[in-house]
């Protein structure tokens, strides 16, 4: 199972580049992966309901599974389960997959420079919707959950350009992400209760996990909400129709056979254990009948045929969801049944529906007419898929709404007046459904009076062939539909026995169930002659209840309130936000901690050496000149002071580790500031502020003093040993080795800092998008692109870029040496910035400040250091390169890209945490290898040292982001030259022109 994921993920990764030789031919290509596993899932299905029948009659033999470690502190495991629920969904996800992406190669056309995107998209969602059917873990499938959302917001907005496409991209992507969330919050409820995340184990569990009463109901109907916000049930049904702004290949797969069968899925899974809870059935049934019958209402007025089938399959998933949530064995196997059906015949239409747009331009019924001359074979496709969806024998549709008429039936026997409401509703909603499927027959196909026949090319064959395939199903399983009950079968064993168990059958004899059929099909029969009369008839009826409406008003307000608050808060004065952020975090704590009568600190210490006192009293002064400095230089500087006494107090406190790592920070800092200082002014206040300078004192020093307060009261309220205690030993006997800070980040609590490098690569590129705006500034110019001799050295031209290469003349007249300079780039800066001093002093430290963040890094697992460490100490050694030759100097410093570097650090610590997989391990999880070399002896070599090496790369690409922006850019602009100039600059010195 776990090979077929990442095969299907694998394919869809490289579809974009396979499209760029075949073009929309690729989707050949493409449905081949799905079809492949398809024929997999057919080679081994014996095996998944003999497995799982053996189960449900108490034998030894489980259901094919995979397990795998994931997060185990936290019971998050990669387990995949085969069983025949899951079985029969891959069906529909593999199947109808495959013969999507074979239609859509004559679907699009070649010149779409979009359909790469949408190829690799629709590969993915198809993957992700087998991985969460195959799921046998609570997080894992809220993963592919969400993935399936992501991946429907994506396709939904293919036509990115129309308004109306990106607009449905966006509500079905919030609706669906709201019930998700909700979702998520029960899964959690129920994997906490359980005390695992496993499902086949909580399915298990269910008769003691529903005996905890409300706790465990509140937790299923907040996974029932995350089902029904899925599957567009009322009254979330709104954002299914406005879906059809996707392709129609899209509608066909996600909108028919897929993404909508994921909360059905979800409610089948859940009901053998949990059918009996007391939300399940209240929310389900009503919510699914509603449902089945606004939809039915709503399509029998469309008269675009998407829309149509759009409506229909609102009415459809309410019909499903409600007989999944009777909570029978009988109601489970025609609920299966009619998914399956209701996946050959809606798939179909929906791809009729694509031909028919494609070829003539329109899905108006208005506008088409005689097209069952045109085009007979599309037409008797259509009007099998029509019948069966109507419920017309002998067709599958119909096999499958017998069994849920016969369920039912059963249902209402035993329910009293509740089971006879949504009886009549059922059989109302059918009746609806024939009338809505005859009309859309009539729609596309027949000969309207008084229209010409509307253009239409012949469809090719090919374009045909998944349609037939399709067809072929619904009609064929109609006549052996026990093929399809035995794979269900082992399903329905989940549940307690049926007294009279029902049957998938063509013919049941004369039964009055086979009269209420009959009964459907006449008033449906009357609903559709009688089109133009209900028209007029829901033309007066008023809309008392609109989610769409009641949703746009919602989002509305909430623009609205945000519009309110952020004119009120976002004032554009950082000392307004500061107040409200000290305010904010004076106050609760403080107010807490006084509430909770904290416990008395005992006796303080004042210093534990006198060189804390000196240090401590530098660093108030330095506090003190940051107030009252009115340059912004001086004021950074004076700040610098605290963090560099800070730094001292941690080495006396013998934490090597953070003074070397806060030292470093200090100073990188301090160069950041001092380089974007260039672009504000001198001076730190337009205007003395005087107002207000007692009320920002006291908030400063109530702010400072409560997190002393807090922080005294936090340790004496320790009662237990911290559980530092134990670091010791975990970092030398779990982690090998002896530095027990770079042991924890790296081994121990690798996951904290995996987030934190990532955060810092995410901070990177925020920073250089608000500076760059578009790219890295990679391009800068570098020395070796500036041939000598190529500037016009009498140009006295000023500003521009005339100026730029007068300065870069002079600059080459001085002080240059043609055999060996102290630096590649000195000879750009002009005269009066160059320092000759400053220039020696950098040749001669900045291999060796590389070499000692090299010691740094790979010393770091047992002596003070580290990747962070050792990452700051090389961009502080690329910071003076910089200082010293100016931003070509830069650039040939880094001829690789900040990106990269980030990337690369990145992909190493990802590597790291997925290696161990691979040999039945944990993620993160590291290993010492030991051995002996003949000059050094015995060595050992801990493979955790990677990850440090990724977070070493990350924070060196870091520091080149904001070298970059704060400084080669600042450069640029000061000299009146924009990025799109240097651009210039260099791709005209590359080809040989002198700038």
């Amino acid at each position: 199972m776990l090979l077929v994921l990442i095969a299907l993920f694998a394919v869809a990764g490289i579809a974009p580049l396979i499209f760029r030789y075949l073009g929309r031919s690729t989707f050949y290509v493409l449905a081949a992966a799905p079809a492949l596993a398809f024929v997999w899932l057919l080679a081994n299905f014996p095996a998944f309901t003999q497995s799982e029948q053996a189960v449900a009659s108490g034998g030894p033999n489980a259901p094919p599974s995979e397990l795998y470690s994931w997060i185990g502190p936290l019971n998050a495991h990669l387990d995949f389960r085969m069983d025949a629920l899951a079985a029969v969904m891959c069906l529909l996800v593999l199947g109808v997959g495959a013969l999507v992406l074979f239609y859509c190669a004559r679907y699009f056309k070649n010149e779409d420079p979009h359909t790469a995107a949408f190829g690799a998209q629709l590969l993915a969602f198809a993957a992700s919707m087998f991985g969460l059917v195959t799921a046998d873990d609570l997080l894992l499938l809220f993963v592919f959950w969400e993935l399936t959302t992501i991946l429907s917001f994506l396709l939904i907005g293919f036509n990115r350009t129309r308004m109306s496409a990106r607009r449905s991209a966006l509500t079905a992507l919030m609706v669906t992400t709201f019930g998700g969330l909700t979702m998520l919050a029960g899964l959690i409820m129920l994997g906490n209760a359980a005390g695992t995340y496993r499902i086949s184990e909580i399915l298990a569990m269910a008769p003691d996990l529903t005996a905890l009463g409300t706790y465990i109901d509140v937790a299923i109907a907040l996974v029932l909400i995350g089902a029904v916000s899925k599957s567009a049930l009322v009254p979330f049904h709104f954002w299914l129709p406005g879906a059809m702004a996707a392709p129609t290949p899209v509608s066909a797969y996600l909108h028919a056979a897929a993404m909508v069968k994921a909360g059905i899925y979800l409610v089948a899974r859940l009901a053998p254990g949990f059918g009996e809870t007391a939300f399940w059935q209240p929310m389900l049934l009503w919510l699914g009948l509603a449902t089945m019958l606004i939809g039915g209402w709503r399509a029998l007025k469309q008269h675009d045929l998407k829309l149509l089938l759009a409506y229909g399959t609102v009415s459809q998933l309410g019909f499903l969801i409600l007989i999944m949530g009777v909570g029978t064995p009988n109601a489970a196997l025609a609920g299966l049944a009619m998914m399956l059906a209701h996946g050959f015949f809606k798939a179909t239409l929906f791809l009729i529906v694509g031909i028919i747009d494609h070829k003539s331009g329109t899905r108006d019924v208005h506008q088409l007419s005689g097209l069952y001359k045109s085009s007979p074979l599309l037409f008797t496709v259509a009007a099998i898929a029509s019948a069966s969806m109507a419920g017309f024998p002998p067709l599958y549709g119909f096999v499958a709404k017998e069994a849920v008429y016969e369920s039912l039936l059963e249902y209402a026997q035993g329910h009293g007046t509740t089971g006879i409401v949504l009886f009549i509703g059922v059989v109302a909603g059918s009746m609806m459904t024939f009338a809505y499927a005859a009309r859309f027959l009539w729609g596309g196909f027949a000969a309207k009076p008084g229209m010409a026949p509307t253009a239409f090319p012949k469809v090719p064959l090919l374009f045909l062939s998944p349609l037939l395939v399709l067809t072929a199903a619904t009609v064929a399983f109609a006549w052996i539909p026990q093929v399809l009950e035995g794979a269900i079968a082992p399903y329905i064993g989940l549940f307690e026995p049926a007294q009279t168990p029902i049957h998938l059958a063509l013919w049941h004899g004369f039964t009055p169930v086979l009269g209420l059929t009959a009964l459907t099909m006449v008033v449906g029969a009357l609903l559709f002659l009688a089109r133009e009369k209900v028209f007029a008839f829901q033309a007066k009826v008023p809309a008392v209840f609109d989610a769409e409406r009641d949703y746009k008003y919602t989002v509305g307000g909430v623009d609205n309130l945000a519009i309110w608050l952020t004119g009120r808060t976002q004032r554009g004065s950082l000392s307004f936000y500061l107040v409200v952020i000290l305010l904010v975090a004076l106050l609760l704590p403080s107010s807490v901690a006084i509430m909770l009568s904290t416990p008395d600190p005992g006796n303080f210490i004042a210093f534990d050496h006198p060189a804390q006192m000196v240090i401590g009293l530098i660093m108030i002064v330095g506090a003190i000149g940051a107030v009252q400095a009115n340059r912004r230089f001086l004021a950074v500087l004076m700040v610098s002071v605290s963090g560099y006494g800070m730094a001292a107090i941690f080495a006396l406190q013998g934490a090597p580790d953070l003074a070397i790592t806060q030292l470093l920070v200090e100073t990188i800092v301090l160069v950041a500031f001092v380089l974007a200082l260039r672009a504000l002014p001198v001076e730190l206040w337009a205007k003395n502020p005087t107002g207000h300078r007692l009320g920002r004192a006291l908030i400063g020093i109530g702010f400072g003093a409560s997190m002393i307060y807090i922080a005294a009261t936090s340790m004496a309220s320790r009662v237990a040993d911290p559980i530092s205690l134990a670091y010791p030993e975990l970092a030398y006997v779990g982690g090998a080795g002896k530095n027990i800070v770079n042991v924890t980040l790296v081994d121990m609590r690798a996951w904290d800092t995996f987030g934190e490098i990532t955060v810092l690569a995410a901070a990177a590129t925020g920073v250089a998008s608000l500076i760059f705006v578009r790219g890295r500034g990679d391009k800068r110019l570098r020395v070796s692109a500036v041939p000598h001799g190529s500037v016009d050295h009498g140009s006295e031209a000023i500003g521009g870029r005339d100026q730029s290469r007068a300065g870069l003349a002079v600059a080459r007249n001085f002080a240059i040496s043609k055999k060996d300079s102290w630096l590649v780039a000195g000879h750009t800066l002009a005269p009066e910035r160059r320092s000759i001093t400053f220039e020696v002093v950098t040749r001669l430290v900045f291999h060796t400040i590389l070499l000692a963040s090299v010691y740094l890094l790979l010393a770091g697992h047992n002596t003070p250091g580290g990747g962070f460490a050792g990452g700051l100490l090389a961009g502080l050694a690329l910071a003076i390169r910089y200082l010293a030759g100016g931003r070509v100097e830069l650039a040939e410093a880094t001829p690789v890209s900040p990106g990269t570097l980030m990337g690369t650090g990145l992909g190493l610590a990802a590597l790291t945490a997925a290696a161990p997989l691979l040999f039945g391990a944990q993620m993160f999880t590291s290993a010492a290898i030991e051995f002996t070399w003949p000059l050094f002896g015995e060595q050992k070599f801990v493979t955790s040292t990677i990850f440090d090496i990724g977070v070493y790369l990350v924070v060196v690409g870091l520091v080149i982001d904001v070298l970059r922006s704060l400084g080669s850019e600042i450069d640029d602009r000061s000299e009146g030259r924009s990025p799109t100039d240097t651009h210039d600059m260099v791709s005209d010195a590359e080809t040989g022109v002198g700038r």
